[in-house]
């Protein structure tokens, strides 16, 4: 059995998180010692290093609840866990071209930057007025 500590040390989630992966059902409440200290099984550690890798690949948390609830049920077709990797792969590329947008704009802005004063800017001058990028949709990119 773990302690919270020992089980962060071991994932690498820092202890706010796995509580707040407890408060919102993706990780089992856990048993308590007479002390009310939390302790945690070799099973919950797994858990926690699966809902830890999924973050890394930049799963949301309501595909890594579904993820779970699929990995609970091993003798079911993977047909769905397929689905939820291929929605993940739609959104990670939709971002690479939107990235890649942004890359372009941002070159083109600095090419075109006359170097004089700041007036003159060519960057300060884009960011002013939206109508002068060549991509209009190039929102937020880290803000999904």
């Amino acid at each position: 059995m773990l302690s919270i500590g020992k089980l962060s040390r071991a994932t690498g989630v820092k202890v706010p998180t796995i509580r707040y992966y407890e408060q919102i059902g993706l990780l089992p409440q856990p048993e308590r010692t007479a002390g009310n200290q939390r302790l945690y099984t070799p099973k919950v550690q797994e858990r926690l290093a699966f809902i830890r890798h999924a973050r890394d690949l930049g799963f949301p948390l309501e595909a890594i609840r579904e993820l779970l609830s699929l990995s609970d049920r091993p003798d079911i077709p993977c047909a769905a866990a397929d689905e939820i990797a291929g929605r993940q792969l739609a959104a990670v590329n939709a971002r690479i071209a939107r990235l890649k947008a942004l890359q372009a704009e941002l070159e083109r802005m600095i090419v075109q930057c006359a170097h004089g004063s700041i007036s003159d800017c060519r960057v300060i001058g884009v960011l002013a007025n939206h109508g002068l990028c060549l991509h209009g949709d190039h929102g937020a990119v880290g803000s999904e």
